[in-house]
C-alpha cells in the first residue's frame, strides 16, 4: 500500500511538471506581455528595463524553473488585466466554484446510486422505463440548453429562483460561503442542479447496467442458495462490486465538474474560477490562465489518486494481489 502510494506520487510529479510547462509556453506563444504592462509609447530603454524584471531576459530552462518553483509556492505572477496577484484572484473565486460543484457531486451521488439500484431491482417496471427516459434526454441535452430551460422555468415563468449570481454571503475567515443565507442557498440551487444533471445520469445508468451484470453472477446465486436475504445479497455483495466502477467515473466526472464549470459559471453569471477564467481568455490575460490550467490538473491528478486508493479499500483482491507482487 506504501509503495503504490509512492509511485502515484512520484507520478504525479511527473505530470505536473508537464502540466507546468504546457502553462509555461502560454506565456511564448501568445504574445509579448511587455507590450500588456507598458505604454505605446515606452522607450526601448523601459522595455528593457520591464523584460529584465519579469526575467524574460534569462534562457527558457532558467524561465521555466523559475515559474514551477513560483507555482508549486502559489505564486503566478500579477494578473496583466487586473494588475493583482493571481493567487488572490483564484482564492476569491475558489469559495464559489467549490461550494457549487460541491453540491452538484452531492446531488448526483444521493440521487444516482439510489435511482440506478431502483432500476436495476425492477428492470420492467413502468417507473424504470420513465427514469430511464428521463436519463437518455439528461444525457443528451446540451448543458447550457438545461440551464436556459431552467431559468425559463423557475426564474421567469415561476419566480421561485434567482437566474443570476451568489446571492448573500457571510465571510468566514477566508472563505466566504452562501450556505448561511437563505438567498445563498436559493441561488445555489438551479446552477448545482445544471451542473449536476448529465453526472447524475451517467452514474444512474451506470450503477444500473453494473449491478444488473453482478445480480447473474455465480457468487450471488450461490449466495441465493444459502439462503440470504435479498436486502443482504443486493447491499451488502452486489453494490460492493458495483460501486468499484462508479468510483472510477465519478472521480474523472468530479475533476471534470471543476474544470468545465465554466459554462454553468457563465449561463448564470456565478462569480467562480470559471468566470474568471474566460474573462482572462478574453482579454489574454496569460497569468490566470495559466494559473487555472495548473489548479485545475492538480485537482484531477490528486482525485485520481484518491481514487486508486479507494480501489484498494473496496476490493480485498488488489490488496492480495500487491502483497503478492511485493513478495
Amino acid at each position: 500500500m506504501f509503495g503504490f502510494l509512492v509511485r502515484r506520487i512520484v507520478q504525479s510529479v511527473f505530470v505536473m511538471l508537464a502540466v507546468a510547462l504546457i502553462a509555461f509556453m502560454m506565456f511564448r506563444f501568445m504574445g509579448d506581455p511587455v507590450n500588456s504592462m507598458v505604454s505605446e509609447n515606452a522607450s526601448v530603454a523601459e522595455r528593457e528595463e520591464v523584460r529584465a524584471r519579469l526575467g524574460l531576459d534569462q534562457p527558457l530552462y532558467v524561465q521555466y524553473a523559475r515559474f514551477v518553483t513560483r507555482a508549486a509556492q502559489g505564486d503566478f505572477g500579477l494578473s496583466w488585466r487586473n494588475a493583482r496577484p493571481v493567487s488572490t484572484l483564484l482564492a476569491e473565486r475558489f469559495p464559489a466554484t467549490a461550494e457549487l460543484v460541491l453540491v452538484a457531486a452531492g446531488l448526483s451521488l444521493v440521487l444516482g446510486i439510489p435511482l440506478g439500484i431502483l432500476t436495476a431491482l425492477r428492470p420492467r417496471a413502468l417507473s424504470t422505463q420513465t427514469l430511464q427516459f428521463i436519463s437518455l434526454v439528461g444525457i443528451s441535452l446540451p448543458t447550457f440548453v438545461t440551464g436556459i430551460l431552467l431559468i425559463l422555468t423557475f426564474s421567469v415563468w415561476l419566480g421561485w429562483l434567482p437566474s443570476f449570481g451568489r446571492g448573500t454571503v457571510v465571510d468566514v475567515g477566508w472563505w466566504s460561503t452562501g450556505f448561511l443565507t437563505t438567498t445563498g442557498l436559493k441561488a445555489l440551487i438551479l446552477p448545482s442542479v445544471m451542473l449536476c444533471l448529465f453526472q447524475l445520469t451517467l452514474i444512474m445508468r451506470l450503477v444500473r447496467a453494473e449491478m444488473m451484470e453482478v445480480l447473474r453472477t455465480d457468487y450471488i446465486k450461490f449466495a441465493r442458495a444459502r439462503g440470504l436475504s435479498d436486502r443482504a445479497i443486493h447491499f451488502h455483495h452486489a453494490l460492493r462490486n458495483t460501486l468499484i466502477p462508479v468510483i472510477t467515473i465519478f472521480g474523472l466526472q468530479l475533476g471534470g465538474l471543476i474544470a468545465f464549470a465554466i459554462i454553468t459559471e457563465t449561463v448564470f453569471q456565478w462569480p467562480g474560477m470559471g468566470a474568471l477564467f474566460i474573462q482572462a481568455v478574453s482579454f489574454g490575460d496569460v497569468p490566470v490562465m495559466a494559473a487555472y490550467l495548473v489548479l485545475v490538473s492538480l485537482i484531477f491528478v490528486t482525485i485520481n489518486t484518491i481514487v486508486d486508493l479507494l480501489y484498494v479499500v473496496l476490493d480485498p483482491r488488489l490488496r492480495v494481489d500487491g502483497a503478492r507482487g511485493a513478495h
